[in-house]
């Protein structure tokens, strides 16, 4: 407990935290957006195939018929009989079925591809990457695959920005994952080609990754233990609401080059004021940069208006504090260091379930919005909208322990659990690790989140198999993912730990190493109290007080 001693004598959850948090919040506003952009991005207008080049020299006044029902005599109906076909014409013009109570023979008439591309509508978007580049019928698949890709990059960035934030510092890599997804984000706008768009969307997933990850973090490393838990949830709600905004400016703009550009020019702002965010001192002070970490806790306690404790918070105070992990962190970690321990194994292992399920399940719901038979702009909202109560059902939770509509209803509730899941996973991460291998962990699970979300997009072919599988299959992972959920420890009201000898000690039972080979007992080491092992290492202001008089209890 020993910086969480020193973060309540600077103010505990202050002005300076409630800036932060709040700062650190706001692109999430349009995280919501980048993760779900490609349902209006690369929404499918209806279409159909194009008439033929010489279709006007046909003189309609002879047949008396609208045009909507001229293009029947080019384009057959499809097996439902309510629309045209997407991907076939005829080979010659039907005019019998233009002919009232026609008997024509419809399976003996020769249909061809669309030879001379589609014809898009644009009742509900003006343009889209389907309509410019034609991802219809036989190129469909490239549709979902910019999805695909888009997450890879989120995975990759997973890997990269996790490894080089435990090594460069959270602020650093925050940063420059904001002028990333600004600078390329915003080049998405102005591509020229389909393989142009995914590789600035690739690029961008990548700074995605780096925002979501090192927000968190840095978040977290800030909050007492207390508030951990009511900020993460509350913080989330940016999110949440940002899902109703990309319903806003989608329905508002139309024209994908026109959101893809909204969606991203706003993380030059983003970038502009993140200079003012401090350091992690945990992390600071973890990496031997303890002068850094102790200006980052003046700074942090004079925003607070405890001018007084930069007096009396010295080097000294603060290495007597963590001086346990301070100690610890002499060793290098790597990401088999998650694994090389049974309490790291035990909770690596199970959250690497938990994410992979929990994102696989949330975006084949949230990915696939048009196939509700609604305005997709309306079930963007109420998918967002729904998020609210789930969220908070899962705060409270944390705290104190026609067939179509009802079939959207299922849908919506189910996008609100995964949501309230998806709230208590990112926080329940963060007080898991420890804080000297914490961003590789998260980069490591959230990697096994976004082969996940990777994976949806493909499931949802299943259903030329059977149209309820997809629906099985993202239920039937999430019921895993509870299942390994039950064998997590609980962190209620419990500090973060800061090393990897915290989370043996708190989740194994088992003695610290270090104290063992310096002779020091179990017993002269522990206190057993009815809230577990309970380090005395943990008491240091009594002792520096005994001995100097001065140090954070004499404030």
């Amino acid at each position: 407990m020993g910086f969480a001693d020193l973060l309540e004598e600077v103010g505990g959850f202050g002005r300076y935290q409630w800036l932060h948090v709040t700062l650190i919040s706001l692109p999430g506003l349009l995280m919501a957006s980048q993760n779900l952009l490609n349902n209006f991005v690369s929404g499918i207008p209806g279409h159909h195939c194009s008439l033929p080049a010489n279709h006007s020299h046909y003189n309609l006044s002879q047949y008396q018929v609208e045009e909507k029902e001229f293009i029947k005599a080019f384009i057959p109906m499809d097996s439902s009989g309510t629309r045209l076909d997407r991907c076939k014409r005829y080979v010659e013009p039907q005019w019998q079925l233009l002919v009232p109570n026609n008997t024509a023979n419809l399976s003996q008439l020769q249909t061809e591809e669309c030879l001379d591309g589609w014809t898009f509508e644009k009742s509900e978007f003006f343009a889209t990457t389907v309509s410019e580049w034609q991802l219809v019928c036989s190129l469909r698949p490239l549709k979902q695959m910019i999805q695909t890709i888009y997450m890879g990059g989120v995975l990759t960035g997973a890997i990269v920005f996790g490894g080089l934030s435990d090594r460069f510092g959270r602020r650093s890599v925050l940063i420059w994952s904001y002028l990333q997804l600004g600078i390329l984000g915003s080049s998405s706008a102005l591509s020229p080609s389909y393989t142009a768009y995914c590789i600035f969307r690739f690029l961008s997933g990548m700074a995605v990754s780096g925002i979501i990850l090192n927000g968190v973090s840095l978040k977290v490393e800030w909050i007492p233990t207390k508030e951990r838990t009511l900020v993460g949830t509350l913080s989330s709600f940016f999110f949440t609401f940002g899902q109703m905004v990309l319903a806003g400016l989608a329905f508002w703009l139309r024209d994908w080059r026109k959101l893809q550009l909204v969606a991203c020019a706003p993380m030059f702002l983003f970038f502009t004021y993140s200079w003012w965010y401090v350091e992690s001192a945990r992390w600071l002070v973890l990496n031997r940069r303890s002068e850094e970490a102790l200006k980052s806790l003046h700074r942090v306690a004079r925003i607070n208006g405890k001018p007084e404790v930069v007096d009396k918070l010295t080097l000294e105070v603060l290495h007597s504090h963590m001086s346990k992990e301070i100690e610890s962190s002499r060793s290098k970690f790597t990401a088999y260091d998650l694994l090389r321990t049974r309490g790291m194994r035990r909770i690596s292992i199970c959250l690497v379930a938990v994410w992979f399920s929990t994102s696989f399940a949330y975006y084949g719901l949230a990915m696939d919005l048009q196939k509700f038979g609604v305005s997709i702009y309306q079930i963007q909202i109420i998918f967002g909208a729904v998020d609210f109560p789930a969220k908070l059902m899962a705060l409270g939770m944390l705290t104190y322990l026609e067939m179509q509509t009802i079939r959207t209803i299922l849908a919506c509730l189910g996008k609100g659990f995964t949501s309230a899941s998806f709230t208590t996973v990112y926080l329940y991460t963060g007080e898991l690790y420890p804080t000297i291998i914490r961003q590789t962990g998260m980069g490591f699970v959230s990697t096994m989140a976004r082969l996940g979300s990777m994976a949806a997009p493909a499931v949802l072919m299943l259903d030329e198999v059977f149209p309820a599988l997809p629906s099985m299959v993202y239920g039937g992972s999430a019921v895993l993912a509870g299942c390994f959920a039950c064998f997590l420890p609980e962190t209620l009201n419990m500090p973060l730990p800061d090393t990897i000898e915290d989370v043996e000690e708190r989740w194994s039972g088992t003695s610290l190493t270090r104290q063992v080979a310096e002779g020091v007992s179990l017993k002269e080491g522990m206190d057993f109290g009815g809230g577990g092992l309970v380090s005395t290492e943990d008491r240091p202001l009594k002792e520096l007080k005994e001995a100097e008089e001065t140090g954070l209890n004499a404030l």
